[in-house]
């Protein structure tokens, strides 16, 4: 068992934010573990990024969409760690920018709850009790200000529903958990090139750097704030 160093979750770690989230931890010294639904890509995520890093990058199979496969997970980490300190909900899908709220496919939009909320909450719930035996624990909740309701509008009803969603239960387990002194935030990356952002984002390190700010807050950090490069977003 290690307790030296922080031990880190990031779900959805084999591209995009989650990727460079995890590189960006391990940059920093945290024990992390790579999740990705396919074991094969979280271990070439972390191929690619391990060496030369001060941490540790540890490859696994998570699909939070499973609770078999989150309470699996679980049991490694705690057989492995004793606990965990940082649980980063990065797993999303399906921007889904053809759709329209009036005549979206509804079994579309519940495939996305199942992922960006659904998944969340269960990987949340079943990973809380190693979070609570962890000096500094954090929850961070990858957003998107598609989910923010004052500037929401129409388009990608099955996103912005989700992330609204994800954002009001970050509140819940905020407020749950403070006298706990776990901090739960949610994050907007912005616009980022990635696979699901398409060209012409930011670089992906800057929306990474958000989400590690909230994943190493001091334990005076904020909680149940909504935030995108450390400054707070409208909900």
């Amino acid at each position: 068992m290690n307790t030296a160093t922080t031990v880190s979750l990031v779900t959805g770690g084999n591209r995009g934010i989650g990727r460079e989230t995890a590189r960006q931890l391990a940059a920093l010294g945290h024990t992390v573990l790579l999740s990705a639904r396919r074991p094969q890509d979280a271990e070439r995520a972390v191929a690619d990024l391990a060496p030369g890093l001060p941490g540790t990058l540890l490859p696994c199979r998570l699909d939070v969409t499973d609770a078999d496969d989150v309470r699996a997970l679980a049991r490694r980490v705690e057989g492995e760690f004793g606990r965990l300190d940082v649980l980063v909900n990065n797993a999303a899908i399906n921007y889904d920018t053809a759709q329209r709220a009036v005549s979206a496919d509804l079994d579309d939009v519940r495939r996305t709850l199942e992922t960006n909320l659904f998944g969340a909450w269960q990987t949340a719930q079943n990973f809380l009790p190693l979070l609570r035996r962890s000096r500094h624990p954090r929850i961070v909740n990858v957003s998107s200000e598609s989910g923010s309701l004052e500037h929401m509008g129409g388009g990608t009803p099955a996103y912005g529903v989700s992330k609204a969603a994800l954002n009001a239960l970050t509140r819940k387990l905020a407020d749950e958990l403070r006298a706990e002194r776990i901090l739960v935030n949610a994050v907007c990356p912005g616009w980022i090139a990635t696979d699901m952002g398409g060209q012409g984002g930011d670089p992906v390190d800057q929306g990474a750097a958000s989400v590690v700010w909230a994943a190493t807050l001091p334990d005076s950090g904020p909680t149940g704030g909504f935030f995108r490069k450390g400054a707070p977003l409208p909900w």
